[in-house]
């Protein structure tokens, strides 16, 4: 079976390069690696949600979910000081990344990198921000929205960057027809990015 960015342990031999890019004002050099989403360049989708959802007006607790090597959870983190951003992958490798990554930016101790079931319970989040993983499949990604999005403060939002060519159209009448509040906040390059609140 092929590997894929979401398996838990990555069967590849670790080869770590260093992904350069630029939001909001400042330059981020981050360490990534084979085995990893988008391992050798910031992504296009995640490139989109971080120009296009405006940034958090004030500290809170944010979920950066399906975290990868980490570029959203450092920019929050970095620029919205104070937060708390949990940096939450299923991808071990990935995790190491994002948890290097914070210590080397300076905020490490306010990015709480973790698998998803090493989250406790308790914990509520003010924003949620994600690329989510489409090609796990409708089920798997159903179960996983359902499962983080029940845990928005009831004032919180979440930012869902979707390609239309993968069913972010879709994705957007399946969350309303589940309860939710769901617009499309802004369209670039070929991505929806969605903002979902509670109704």
């Amino acid at each position: 079976m092929a590997e894929h960015y979401f398996s838990e342990q990555p069967g590849s031999k670790a080869a770590p390069r260093t992904v350069v890019f630029a939001s909001h004002g400042r330059e981020y050099s981050l360490v990534s690696s084979t085995g990893v989403f988008s391992g050798d360049r910031l992504d296009l989708g995640t490139s989109v949600l971080l120009r296009e959802a405006p940034l958090p007006a004030t500290a809170g607790t944010f979920l950066d979910l399906g975290c990868g090597y980490g570029p959203i959870a450092s920019v929050l983190a970095t620029q919205v000081p104070g937060a708390t951003v949990w940096a939450v992958d299923v991808n071990s490798r990935a995790l190491d990344l994002a948890r290097q990554n914070a210590d080397h930016l300076g905020v490490g101790a306010r990015v709480r990198v973790a698998a998803p079931d090493d989250v406790p319970e308790d914990v509520r989040f003010d924003q949620i921000w994600s690329n989510p993983p489409i090609r796990i499949g409708k089920p798997a990604l159903h179960a996983l929205l359902e499962r983080w999005l029940s845990r928005l403060n009831d004032d919180g939002v979440a930012w869902l960057v979707v390609s239309k060519n993968l069913g972010a159209d879709s994705l957007q009448r399946w969350l309303i027809d589940q309860g939710w509040r769901c617009d499309r906040h802004a369209s670039a390059k070929g991505f929806r990015v969605l903002a979902v609140r509670r109704t």
